[in-house]
């Protein structure tokens, strides 16, 4: 078969798996399955990842919540960067993307990462423990969003702070304006932003 017919037909497949994604999103809040993991595990996805975890401000020892982990893209490099004296708690809702986030930590021998099967804002995290927390691409793929920034609120110290990183090819794709509202009703402020419509992280701080 013609390579460029092939390349044709697999954009097609491509573009039809994120529309029929961002069409099911709008009706019901539904996590990225396991199967279209490559949605964020393909090079362009990978290289906006890099660009987040600097954003966390991360220091050893700390201990970081990462709300939403998938297969564990930014979990071991924010293991890495606090080092064996921090924790990581990795959360996600679906078993398969833990295994995989399981796999990818054990082959790069990391061991300050614990894992939670759980759905975010059903009370199932540690309340005042956490100095950073991140949801990354996650916003939009939760039920109730308010419940779930409520319950990260809580779990982080005084002082600490959420980021919320979002980008637009994402099929559960969630506005800057969105954010700040939901921001305002869970007790956060907002702080430093980066980026744009098209990709942004905003940091949302729990007063002391």
């Amino acid at each position: 078969m013609n390579p460029a017919l092939i390349l044709a037909i697999a954009a097609v497949l491509a573009l039809t798996a994120w529309h029929s994604v961002r069409v099911l999103s709008r009706r019901w809040r539904l996590p990225c399955p396991a199967a279209l993991s490559w949605i964020v595990e393909n090079p362009i996805a990978r290289h906006l990842a890099k660009a987040v975890t600097p954003r966390l401000r991360l220091a050893p020892g700390m201990q970081v919540l990462d709300a939403g982990c998938g297969t564990g893209r930014l979990t071991l490099p924010i293991a890495m960067a606090i080092g064996p004296e921090g924790r990581v708690l990795a959360v996600d809702l679906q078993p398969e993307m833990l295994r995989r986030a399981k796999t990818r930590t054990v082959t790069a021998g990391a061991a300050n990462i614990d894992f939670l099967q759980a759905g975010l804002g059903e009370g199932k995290i540690p309340a005042g423990r956490f100095d950073r927390a991140l949801l990354s691409w996650v916003l939009g793929e939760i039920p109730d969003r308010l419940a779930a920034l409520r319950e990260i609120h809580a779990s982080l110290k005084p002082g600490g702070f959420l980021l919320v990183s979002e980008v637009l090819v994402d099929p559960h794709y969630q506005s800057l304006a969105a954010v700040r509202t939901l921001a305002a009703q869970s007790g956060f402020r907002t702080g430093a932003q980066s980026g744009n419509f098209l990709a942004y992280s905003l940091a949302l701080e729990k007063l002391g």
